[in-house]
């Protein structure tokens, strides 16, 4: 379980001035769920999400992970407890194999072939073709994207989070992209957070969390909180991008 307790966060502008990007931020998060946080731009949804990785330090409240207090844990004794992030733009590695990365996330120098091909096969590529590639700009955003998730699950991580995983990438690995969170759902082996303004990734959530000027607007079941998001969609409000329409 996660919980978050009057979170706050703030920084200066260029006059000194404090601004609020986390108000009071309270939040739980109950075991193996898929949330959704969603949101207008600039509304605080990726402070919130570096908050509880560690990325920042937040001004106050705490952060609870299965009990424990990690508010002034740092990103590494965080990692150890299993919290894992996926970027919106995972960084490349040159000259680091597929194979050297699933090894390092499994803090493991003796992963078999056949383990590491079984991570990439749960995200939706052909291990033989991925296995001894390197990480670098000759592959998609789309296949970096999965290769990170593997990763991810390399590491047995349970709390997955996830900063709009669709950015920048094709129709077909975005399919493949929620086929793959669809999956780790079912597993029930982790619990995860995505931010993401995609119908059909919200669509996949046990829960949405809509977050407003740094504060929690809406938080509820899919079937209570999806409504009023295309209703304030259908408003003019940006909740849900157009590619999510279109798609």
């Amino acid at each position: 379980m996660l919980e978050i307790k009057h979170l706050t966060y703030q920084v200066s502008d260029d006059a000194g001035a404090e601004l609020g990007i986390l108000n009071d931020v309270s939040l739980t998060i109950g075991e193996n769920k898929l949330v959704v946080i969603t949101g207008p731009n600039g509304g605080g949804k990726t402070t919130l999400a570096k908050a509880i990785m560690g990325l920042i330090r937040p001004n106050g409240g705490e952060i609870l992970w299965n009990g424990v207090d990690i508010t002034s844990m740092s990103i590494t004794e965080r990692a150890r407890l299993g919290i894992s992030y996926g970027f919106q733009q995972p960084p490349r590695f040159k000259g680091l194999r597929v194979r050297d990365l699933l090894c390092l996330a499994a803090g493991r120098d003796d992963l078999s072939t056949e383990d590491a091909c079984q991570y990439l096969t749960k995200v939706g590529l052909c291990a033989h073709d991925y296995i001894d590639r390197e990480v670098d700009t000759s592959l998609s955003g789309g296949e970096v994207k999965r290769i990170e998730i593997a990763t991810i699950l390399a590491r047995k991580s349970g709390l997955m989070i996830f900063d709009e995983p669709e950015a920048g990438i094709d129709l077909w690995s975005f399919a493949k992209l929620t086929e793959t969170f669809q999956a780790i759902h079912a597993r029930r082996e982790a619990t995860l957070i995505i931010i993401s303004h995609q119908e059909r990734i919200i669509n996949l959530a046990d829960e949405i969390i809509m977050i407003e000027d740094g504060q929690v607007a809406q938080h509820g079941p899919k079937e209570e909180i999806f409504p009023l998001i295309l209703a304030k969609t259908s408003a003019g409000c940006t909740y849900l991008s157009e590619e999510a329409n279109k798609a």
